[in-house]
C-alpha cells in the first residue's frame, strides 16, 4: 500500500507542469520601485519597458535576482536589511521570506548557482561588518551554510559564466548596524574576491593604497569572465578618481576619465552593466545625474546626462536605464533617449534576466 501511494504521488508530481518564466510573461527585467502612494513594489518589465507584473514588497527594495528556470524572483531589502522575499512571479504568491541568522544582516544582493539549486546572499556580521555569503536551498529556502566573503562589507555578488565560482565586491566599509553610519573610512580595504564552489578563496585583489577609500560596490561580468566593477569614493571629493575598474585576476586595471568627466559623477557610481550588442560598459550616477559609457577595454566613449539615473542593464539596442523620476530610457554611446514615463520612482538597480 505504501508503494502504491508513493507511485501515485510520484506520477502526480511528474504530471503537474512546472511553471517557467514564460508563465510570468517572459520578463526581460526586474526592478524595485516606489509608487506615488508610498508603496514598495517589484516590477517585471518587458524589453520595451511595459509592466508585466507588479508585486508588493514589505519595505524598500534594493536589488533582485532571478532563478534560472523557475519564475522565482528574490527581492532584497535596502542594505543592511533583514528580509529577502521569494516571489513566484507567475502566480504573484510569496514563496518564502528569508531572515538572516541572529547577528547577520542581508547586504543588498544575491545570485543563484548555475542549476538554481542554491541561492547565495551577501551578508554582514552586524556588529563588525565582517562579510559572509549565505547559502540557501532553493527547493525549501532553508539555510544550508555560510562562508566568509573575504573582506568587510560585501555588497554585490555574481557567479562567473560557465562556472560555479563567485565574485564578491567587498566594499570595505564597516557600518553601524542601526543607523548605517560609516565607521572605518580611514582604514578601508575594499577588495574583489573569487570564491570556489567550496567557499575557498581562489583569488583576491585590492586597490592601490592611494585609492583605498574607493569602495567596490557593483559588478558586471563580460562573456570572457572579465569582471567590470563600479566604485564609490569615500575620500576627498576634490579628487577626480576613477569609478570603473576591470579585473581578470592579478592587479585590477582602473579606467580614469579626464577631470571634467570625472567630476560629473560626484565620486559615485550607483550601478553598472555590460551590453553584448555594442560590447560597451556603462556606469551610472544618481548623484551626478549622469551615465558614462566605456568600450570594453575601459576607454571612455561618452558622458550622458539624466537626472537621478541609476538602474542600468543590457537591452535590445544597447542599454536600458531607469531613474528616480519614473522614466525608462534607451542608452547607447551615441545618446540617451527617454522611451517611457511611468508613475513610479525606480530604485537602484535594473536586473536583466538571461
Amino acid at each position: 500500500m505504501q508503494r502504491r501511494a508513493f507511485l501515485a504521488s510520484l506520477i502526480a508530481a511528474t504530471a503537474t507542469p512546472r511553471l517557467t518564466w514564460a508563465d510570468a510573461g517572459s520578463p526581460a527585467f526586474l526592478a524595485a520601485a516606489k509608487t506615488h502612494a508610498g508603496a514598495y513594489v517589484l516590477h517585471g518589465l518587458s524589453a520595451g519597458g511595459d509592466t508585466l507584473f507588479a508585486l508588493p514588497l514589505p519595505a524598500r527594495g534594493h536589488a533582485a535576482t532571478a532563478h534560472p528556470t523557475r519564475p522565482h524572483a528574490v527581492a532584497f531589502a535596502r542594505r543592511p536589511g533583514t528580509f529577502a522575499l521569494v516571489i513566484d512571479c507567475a502566480t504573484g504568491t510569496e514563496q518564502a521570506r528569508l531572515t538572516p541568522p541572529a547577528g547577520r544582516q542581508f547586504n543588498g544582493h544575491g545570485c543563484f548557482s548555475a542549476d538554481g539549486s542554491v541561492l547565495y546572499t551577501s551578508e554582514v556580521v552586524a556588529e563588525t561588518s565582517e562579510g559572509r555569503i549565505g547559502l540557501w536551498d532553493s527547493a525549501s529556502y532553508t539555510r544550508l551554510a555560510e562562508w566568509p566573503s573575504g573582506g568587510i562589507g560585501p555588497h554585490d555578488i555574481k557567479r562567473l559564466p560557465l562556472s560555479e565560482d563567485l565574485i564578491i565586491a567587498n566594499g570595505g566599509i564597516a557600518t553601524d548596524p542601526a543607523d548605517r553610519r560609516k565607521l572605518n573610512l580611514d582604514t578601508m580595504r575594499p577588495n574583489l574576491t573569487r570564491l570556489t564552489a567550496e567557499g575557498v578563496i581562489a583569488d583576491q585583489a585590492e586597490l592601490p593604497v592611494a585609492l583605498a577609500q574607493n569602495s567596490i560596490r557593483h559588478l558586471a561580468l563580460l562573456p570572457d569572465g572579465t569582471v567590470a566593477f563600479a566604485m564609490q569614493w569615500e575620500g576627498d571629493p576634490a579628487d577626480p578618481v576613477p569609478l570603473l575598474g576591470l579585473w581578470s585576476g592579478g592587479v585590477p586595471r582602473l579606467c580614469p576619465r579626464d577631470d571634467a568627466d570625472a567630476f560629473v559623477m560626484q565620486g559615485y557610481a550607483g550601478s553598472i552593466a555590460h551590453t553584448p550588442v555594442t560590447d560597451d560598459i556603462a556606469i551610472t550616477s544618481p548623484r551626478g545625474g549622469a551615465v558614462q559609457v566605456f568600450a570594453r577595454d575601459g576607454s571612455p566613449r561618452a558622458t550622458l546626462r539624466r537626472a537621478d539615473a541609476c538602474g542600468i542593464a543590457a537591452g535590445p539596442g544597447g542599454f536600458v536605464l531607469t531613474d528616480g523620476n519614473g522614466v525608462i530610457s534607451q542608452v547607447t554611446a551615441e545618446g540617451l533617449t527617454p522611451a517611457r514615463r511611468t508613475e513610479l520612482s525606480w530604485d537602484n538597480h535594473l536586473i536583466a534576466l538571461a
